[in-house]
């Protein structure tokens, strides 16, 4: 069973991507299930920082995103969602040249609050980083 209000169009979110830090690091939603979403980002020298391996805050940005656009899906229509909180783990390097992968799903989808678990896997399938983002649903002004 779905759990999405809105109906999630990929085409629409990777549109608004345009010059944005998504856009700019290549972002992509790459598939929405009735619970869960997977977006991709490559892994190239504007994701690495100067050892040759992603950054660990890039891995929060497909965090942080997936969460965000997870949480905007399950609010109504005069409501949106901002960000209270989110942390990760970065358990396994990801080296210059792989694609990391990032699958979201809910751990709670309140009436005020989610809260969201975000794995992100290297091309090899290991996950080199685990997440949880918290998001304040609010009246959209």
């Amino acid at each position: 069973m779905a759990i999405w209000k809105r109906q999630p169009d990929i085409a629409e979110v990777h549109a608004r991507q345009k010059d944005t830090v998504n856009g700019l690091l290549g972002l992509r939603i790459t598939e929405v299930g009735d619970d869960w979403l997977r977006g991709q980002m490559p892994v190239d020298e504007r994701h690495v920082q100067p050892f040759g391996i992603l950054h660990g805050g890039v891995s929060v940005v497909l965090a942080e995103t997936l969460g965000s656009l997870a949480s905007l899906l399950c609010c109504e229509d005069d409501q949106t969602a901002v960000g209270l909180e989110i942390n990760a783990n970065h358990l396994l390097p990801v080296p210059k040249g792989d694609t990391i992968t990032g699958e979201c799903r809910a751990v709670r989808v309140g009436r005020n609050v989610h809260v969201w678990n975000i794995e992100i896997r290297r091309g090899d399938g290991r996950l080199s980083c685990v997440s949880r983002l918290t998001t304040a649903i609010v009246a959209r002004k």
